[in-house]
């Protein structure tokens, strides 16, 4: 059969909202499709949707794959529901998500000439995690905030092994946002000589120092109990345990609540975020001694651009990092330790309570745009079945808080933020209506040398290296993070409800996009962006194969629905040709 790309069919069902949660295997199947289909399948054009269903062949593997559709989408990324099949000599057979992982395997091999090992193990793990969340759950408490923090029970749609944990001893589930883990620190008391930190408030390390009592001349170093365990057989550990350099206080102190990101906890009101030599998705989650230093100090040099942001949309904020802590145990060269350096690294960010206006409750985007209604946080839940206008106008007001700062930074300080799902809250009213956004993570926002050199000469290069990207670097980043990752996902997840908004809704995102480029010269980066350039979207599946960092991966580019021809075959936007003076108005 011909094989074509068809991206542009859409579902005008009254809604396409799921019935129910997904079992484990289909969760696993359809990221899996979704990986190919944004990645490998989809630019190969091997795709098709015909009858409601999405076809996908995997061309040197030889197998054509179909799976139902709930709705089609303008970026590609559909909706799907039930069980994969491959076409056989006897018609269509069912595949369990490990015989469409083997394929998946076979294919990328044959196409990449690479192997990896590791892949089916990764695939095993994540399938693990998200049979455990569906099961033995938890019942949510009072606090929304945390809900939404814990509701991810499926993770990234467009990563092959989101939940995959690469833990060697013992059980997860203690630890696991998704399981509501909550509990106390490692404590340990480490003579002050042996410490490590710098702060760009004192009050941060104050509140470090709040959560434990240490004898006389020691400094308490809390720690990720999973990550102690990790580390407790290091021989220098060990040895100054014995000595008496560092006590260990036990577990204590009140119990700390695990987040969307895994190793940052919540509580005593603020946020530490821990090194935990766990690789999840792409990466070890350990914070190099690069980003220990690198957080403290992008505190303090975006102090200025964080001001005149916030003076300029007083409804959006930073959450900053204004301290670290670790222990600088000397090695043999009397240096650091490097490992132990690292691993017992913490970064303090601010808490919530004096960033969040008065009235409000934060939640994070992250589950108020999942596929699936897995917390009181999902949009569903927000739009309470008020309609389609009403949900027009929820997006509306989301748009005005969350697009104008993110490309403020950019154009205005050459500051690229990180804003994906897992780096935003949005804080709603009584009426779940948007009224503020918090940006959060310093750990992925860069500067752009081009418009920072004479600050970043005032840094050493070991600092300002991995805090840097050149404009075309950023601009990538930024795109990916604002529109791919985050405004695609949660638009999708507006448009389950109602289908026939799918293109008004990327037509609002187009007119926010053009209200800031119509006060600001329309940047030409940002005029290519509203003539419907492809977008950048992280390849994540082959970055996991090819077993790359993340700093690493690279980007497939999408077709844009933000491109005219698009809107205009909707019968919106027709008279919008980017950034000239008309077509602004």
């Amino acid at each position: 059969m011909t094989v074509r790309t068809d991206h542009h069919q859409t579902d005008r069902a009254a809604s396409a909202a799921p019935a129910a949660l997904p079992s484990a295997d289909h969760a696993v199947a359809h990221t899996l499709l979704n990986c190919l289909l944004r990645e490998v399948s989809g630019p190969e054009h091997q795709t098709a949707v015909a009858d409601g269903r999405l076809l996908l062949r995997l061309p040197r593997r030889g197998a054509l794959l179909r799976v139902a559709l709930r709705r089609t989408s303008l970026t590609g990324a559909h909706r799907f529901t039930g069980p994969v099949f491959e076409e056989t000599a006897d018609g269509w057979r069912e595949l369990g998500w490990r015989e469409l992982a083997e394929h998946v395997q076979a294919e990328l091999t044959l196409r990449s000439g690479l192997s990896n090992e590791e892949f089916l193990a990764q695939l095993a793990s994540s399938h693990h995690g998200v049979a455990a969340a569906l099961t033995d759950r938890p019942a949510a408490g009072a606090d929304r905030y945390l809900e939404s923090e814990q509701a991810l029970l499926f993770g990234h749609r467009f990563h092959p092994a989101p939940k995959s944990r690469s833990a060697e001893r013992g059980e997860w589930s203690a630890y696991a946002p998704e399981a509501r883990a909550a509990f106390r620190l490692r404590h340990l008391a480490v003579r002050t000589e042996l410490i490590a930190q710098d702060a760009a408030d004192p009050a941060a390390l104050a509140l470090l120092d709040s959560l434990a009592e240490v004898p006389a001349g020691y400094t308490l170093l809390p720690s990720h109990p999973w990550q102690f365990e990790l580390l407790r057989e290091d021989p220098l550990l060990k040895q100054a345990l014995a000595s008496g350099d560092i006590i260990d206080l036990g577990e204590g102190g009140e119990p700390f609540a695990a987040t969307a990101s895994v190793r940052t906890l919540h509580g005593a009101g603020a946020f530490l975020k821990f090194s935990l030599n766990v690789r999840i998705t792409n990466c070890l989650r350990k914070n190099a001694a690069y980003e220990l230093t690198g957080a403290v100090t992008l505190t303090r040099v975006l102090a200025g651009p964080l001001a005149d942001l916030a003076d300029r949309f007083p409804d959006a904020a930073m959450l900053r990092e204004p301290a670290f802590r670790t222990l600088a145990l000397p090695g043999a060269d009397g240096l650091p330790d490097t490992s132990l350096f690292e691993g017992f690294g913490l970064i303090v960010r601010d808490g919530l309570a004096e960033a969040v206006r008065p009235g409000l409750t934060p939640l994070l985007v992250a589950a108020v745009a999942d596929e699936y209604p897995t917390s009181s946080a999902h949009i569903s839940a927000l739009l309470d079945g008020r309609g389609p206008e009403a949900a027009r106008a929820w997006w509306a007001a989301y748009l005005r808080l969350v697009v104008p700062p993110v490309l403020a930074a950019y154009f205005d300080h050459g500051v690229v933020l990180e804003p994906h799902l897992q780096n935003v809250l949005v804080c709603v009213d009584a009426e779940g209506r948007p009224a503020q956004v918090l940006f959060r993570d310093l750990e992925g926002t860069k500067l752009v040398p081009e418009r920072n050199a004479a600050l970043l000469d005032r840094l050493p290069p070991e600092v300002t290296g991995p805090m840097t990207y050149d404009a075309q670097r950023g601009w990538d980043r930024v795109v990916y993070c604002l529109l791919v990752n985050h405004l695609s996902e949660l638009l999708a997840a507006v448009a389950d409800r109602y289908p026939a908004l799918e293109a008004a809704l990327w037509e609002e995102v187009r007119e926010a996009l053009t209200g800031y480029a119509r006060t600001h010269g329309c940047p030409p980066r940002l005029a290519a962006l509203l003539a419907g350039v492809p977008l950048p979207a992280k390849a994540n599946l082959l970055t996991r194969w090819e077993r790359k960092a993340d700093r690493e991966a690279g980007y497939i580019r999408l077709p844009s629905p933000l491109a005219e021809t698009v809107l205009s075959a909707a019968g919106l936007g027709a008279d919008r040709t980017g950034c000239t003076e008309e077509g602004t108005r």
